[in-house]
C-alpha cells in the first residue's frame, strides 16, 4: 500500500463513508473511490463492503488497521518533532520536564535563583515518570529533564547532579524509643510494621527490592504506590512506613511523622537528562547549575 492508499483507507475507517472521508482529508469524493480502488486491486482483496452508502470492513481491513494507527501515531511524531526542531532557535523559552518527587522542593528552590538570573525566559515545567521524560526528550519537546533514572537510550546524555539516600518516614508512635534515639532504622526493623510499598519497576523500588533481597528481609506492603508524594501522603496519614527518597522526606510534617536515615544506605542519584544532538543553551546550563546547588543546600539542612 502506498502512503495515499494508507490515508484514504484510514480515513474510511474513522467515518464511515467515502463523502465524509473525501470531507475529513480535504480531496473529492471521486478521488477517494479510485484512490480506494486502486489500493484493493493492489492488495488482491477487498477492504470494505458496500451496502446502502455505508462501507463495512472486511476481516482483512480490520486485521490491517491495528498497524494503520500505529503508523499514523509515529507520523504524529514525526510532526511534532519538526514542529520543535523549529521552534528550537528560541532562546527565549526553557521547557523543563521533571520526576514528581523533585516538583516540590528542589526544582522550586532552583527556579528561584533561575528566574533572579533570566527573567525574560519563559518556563514551562511538566512532572511525568520518567521514561516519559526520557520519550519527550528524544522528541525535543523539552530542553532538559531531571530524573532518578538512568538514560537508556544512545541519543540521551546524563549528568549525575547529587547522590541522594533513601529515607525512612515513620507515622507518630509507630517506631520504638530505642529506634528513634539512634536516629536510624535498618530494613530488618521494618520487617513486622506496616509499609508502604513502591512499584518494583520504579528506579527507586527497584533498589528498594534489591536491598531488601540482599539483606533477605521481606515487607507486607498494606498498599503500594506509583510516586513517592502519595507514599507520604499515606505515611501522614498513618497507614505505614514509608520508604522515599531525601528530596520527598524534606516535605515531610514533623508534626505527624518521624524521619530516620535508612540502613543500610541505598543512593537516589538526580540525574539532568539531555538531548546529545542538541548543544546546551545558557538558560540549560544554569538550570541544571541551580537544580545541583538546591540539592546540596537540602542535603546539608537535612
Amino acid at each position: 500500500m502506498r502512503l495515499r492508499h494508507i490515508e484514504v483507507f484510514n480515513a474510511i475507517m474513522l467515518t464511515g463513508s467515502v463523502s465524509a472521508a473525501a470531507r475529513l482529508i480535504n480531496i473529492t469524493q471521486p478521488a477517494v473511490s479510485r484512490t480506494l480502488q486502486h489500493a484493493e486491486i493492489q492488495l488482491g482483496f477487498s477492504l470494505f463492503q458496500r451496502a446502502k452508502g455505508r462501507l463495512t470492513p472486511t476481516t482483512e481491513a480490520l486485521a490491517l488497521y491495528p498497524h494503520i494507527e500505529r503508523l499514523f501515531a509515529q507520523l504524529d511524531e514525526v510532526q511534532r518533532l519538526a514542529a520543535n526542531l523549529r521552534a528550537g532557535t528560541d532562546s527565549g523559552e526553557l521547557r523543563i520536564l521533571t520526576v514528581l518527587a523533585l516538583s516540590y522542593e528542589v526544582l522550586p528552590r532552583a527556579l528561584k535563583r533561575f528566574r533572579e538570573k533570566h527573567p525574560g525566559v519563559a518556563v514551562t515545567v511538566e512532572s511525568l515518570h520518567s521514561p516519559q521524560i526520557m520519550s519527550a526528550l528524544l522528541l525535543q519537546e523539552a530542553d532538559v529533564g531531571f530524573a532518578f533514572s538512568p538514560a537508556v537510550h544512545p541519543s540521551l546524555t546524563q549528568e549525575t547532579l547529587a547522590d541522594s539516600r533513601m529515607t525512612c518516614i515513620a507515622p507518630k508512635g509507630m517506631l520504638s524509643r530505642a529506634l528513634l534515639r539512634n536516629g536510624s532504622v535498618a530494613l530488618h526493623d521494618l520487617v513486622k510494621l506496616p509499609v508502604v510499598g513502591l512499584d518494583s519497576r520504579d528506579p527507586v523500588g527497584t533498589s528498594l527490592s534489591q536491598a531488601c533481597r540482599q539483606a533477605g528481609v521481606g515487607f507486607q506492603a498494606v498498599v503500594t504506590v506509583q510516586t513517592y508524594h502519595a507514599a507520604l501522603a499515606m505515611a501522614h496519614h498513618g497507614l505505614g512506613v514509608a520508604l522515599v527518597d531525601g528530596c520527598t522526606a524534606q516535605s515531610a510534617d514533623r508534626d505527624k511523622v518521624d524521619v530516620l536515615a535508612l540502613e543500610p544506605l541505598i543512593p537516589v542519584p538526580i540525574r539532568a537528562l539531555r538531548f546529545a544532538g542538541r548543544p546546551d543553551s545558557v538558560a540549560v546550563r544554569n538550570i541544571t547549575r541551580f537544580m545541583r546547588e538546591a540539592v546540596e543546600e537540602m542535603s546539608s539542612s537535612a
